[in-house]
């Protein structure tokens, strides 16, 4: 596991470089997805953990512009990549990087167990900031260097979540409170829904895309990486114990 995490921070700093090395407008990069603080406490008095990524700006203020589609649909994300391993969050035992990801995407909806903006309609909230688990692998395909790990439909090696939104790909939709205050973003995870309290993580914001007709490209990959935390992905931060 150590020489994967190794390789997917190589590829996705390559990915950065050669984002850097382009003329490619950068549509949401400012000050709101501009890392200044992350952070996970535990409390144990809640018996829950609190993760929290603060930004120069607006926390969840801006958010993607729909493209009317699920092909190319613009993902924005707020992510704690984690040493937590697979299995801790519902999925089976498999190689790649275990990810928080905090996320808006206008053009669809992920998430059909719940009901972010309370309307009573299930299936019109993907703009809403909502968590996902994911498990990420290198791809350079995409110029941030990263996807979504994806596998066959019907592969019986897999396990998913029961809250998972039914994509061919490691992503659970679990449904946890995330609340946007000024320059944080936050996220509630009660501790019977983790397998672990006592992990080390990053923050990371990114720009992803959907795609669902080229063949030769990830379903969700990453294109543009805003701001990290730790400057290396290297993942240093502990979680306090509250």
């Amino acid at each position: 596991m150590k020489t994967t995490t190794s390789l997917i921070i190589a590829l996705f700093f390559a990915g950065i470089s050669a984002i850097a090395c382009t003329d490619k407008k950068e549509t949401y990069k400012n000050d709101d997805f501009a890392i200044t603080k992350v952070a996970v406490t535990h409390h144990t008095d809640l018996q829950m953990t609190v993760w929290e990524i603060t930004v120069k700006g607006k926390a969840g203020h801006t958010t993607p512009i729909p493209v009317g589609q699920l092909d190319g649909a613009p993902v924005l994300a707020y992510v704690f990549p984690t040493t937590l391993k697979p299995t801790d969050v519902g999925f089976n035992d498999t190689e790649g990087i275990v990810a928080l990801g905090l996320t808006s995407h206008p053009d669809f909806d992920d998430t059909p167990l719940w009901d972010e903006n309370k309307d009573k309609i299930f299936d019109n909230d993907g703009i809403i900031w909502h968590p996902h688990w994911v498990v990420l692998v290198p791809d350079d395909r995409v110029e941030g260097g990263l996807a979504v790990k994806q596998f066959k439909k019907g592969d019986t090696s897999v396990t998913l979540p029961p809250t998972n939104p039914g994509m061919p790909m490691y992503m659970d939709s679990p449904g946890y409170q995330v609340v946007t205050t000024g320059t944080t973003i936050k996220v509630l995870i009660p501790d019977y829904r983790i397998g672990s309290t006592n992990f080390s993580y990053d923050g990371v914001t990114s720009f992803m895309k959907v795609n669902t007709s080229k063949e030769d490209t990830p379903m969700l990959g990453v294109y543009e990486v805003y701001s990290v935390a730790s400057g290396d992905l290297s993942l240093p931060y502990k979680v306090k114990q509250n």
